[in-house]
């Protein structure tokens, strides 16, 4: 068994460019100058022919048809087995909309994200004796697919935009925001998309790890402030940003993490242009930036 992990797409909701935006980045990325990205997903294997697709973007039948290990092998019969959201954010929910082609798979998520999904007539789309809704408790090992095990776990979030009230919760713990624990061929992984801080427990449990992709929505907390494109900080939002005292880098800098790469970046984000100082800090602080169809094995 090997650990293989696909990044299908690297970017925040939006993708880059986002089709309403008119920023550097995604200026940039209309000219061909710096990479396009599409929106949050990245898929799993444990032995190379059984796959698990992480959150389901708006992106994801392109996503699919860019990524060999995904494509049919007969008629209908494709290599992913399951389908798992961390959210239930729009970015990571309105592709399984696209998955809706009679196709059997398994869709694992929480209670609360399932219940989310239940009470949107429009996910019936799904046919539910095709596409098998299974509840996953938190801190319980469970088969994600052939030879790959994950663990659903607690992070710092919120609930999704289309959800909140006049009052938000910017570092809720629940059901709500999650991360994975992939385990593989005696390495682990983990996936955390989006997270609002890394306190000590995450940073425990974190600690020492083969490889984890985590949130990099904004380089700082005022990024879309500063830029005009929000009123939301990126706390606001649910996500910590990547620089600064109390930020992503400097809570990793001692965990002694083998592999840290970035996900999840916004398109106002300065560390996806590649000649950027942001990127050349990143990159001198051990992270890689996360792209559309890298591939890293453990």
């Amino acid at each position: 068994m090997t650990l293989r992990a696909r990044i299908l797409g690297a970017a925040a909701g939006g993708g880059l460019p986002q089709w309403n935006c008119g920023c550097e980045n995604c200026n940039l990325a209309r000219a061909g100058k710096i990479p396009s990205q599409t929106q949050s997903s990245v898929a799993f294997s444990g032995n190379g022919s059984d796959w698990a697709i992480l959150n389901a973007s708006p992106d994801i039948r392109d996503q699919m048809a860019r990524t060999p290990e995904l494509h049919p092998t007969a008629l209908r019969e494709l290599p992913l087995r399951s389908v798992m959201v961390t959210n239930g954010d729009i970015d990571h929910v309105a592709g399984l909309l696209i998955l809706r082609e009679q196709q059997p798979f398994k869709l694992f998520a929480t209670a609360e994200i399932h219940s989310v999904l239940a009470q949107n007539p429009i996910f019936d789309a799904l046919r539910h004796n095709i596409v098998l809704r299974e509840e996953i408790a938190l801190n319980q090992p469970f088969e994600l697919a052939l030879d790959l095990t994950a663990t659903l776990f607690a992070v710092p979030g919120k609930v999704p935009l289309y959800m909140e009230g006049e009052v938000v919760q910017t570092d809720l713990e629940g059901e709500q925001t999650v991360g994975v624990h992939l385990q593989a061929g005696g390495k682990d992984a983990y996936y955390i998309p989006g997270c609002a801080l890394v306190k000590d427990d995450l940073a425990d449990r974190l600690r020492g790890a083969d490889m984890v992709m985590f949130d990099g929505t904004l380089w700082q907390d005022n990024e879309m402030i500063d830029m005009g494109l929000s009123q939301k900080t990126g706390q606001r939002m649910g996500h910590i940003s990547m620089s600064g005292p109390d930020g992503s880098m400097a809570a990793f800098a001692d965990l002694g993490v083998l592999r840290k790469v970035y996900v999840h970046m916004n398109n106002s984000n300065p560390v996806l242009r590649p000649e950027s100082a942001e990127r050349a800090e990143a990159e001198a602080n051990g992270w890689t930036i996360g792209q559309d169809g890298m591939e890293i094995t453990l």
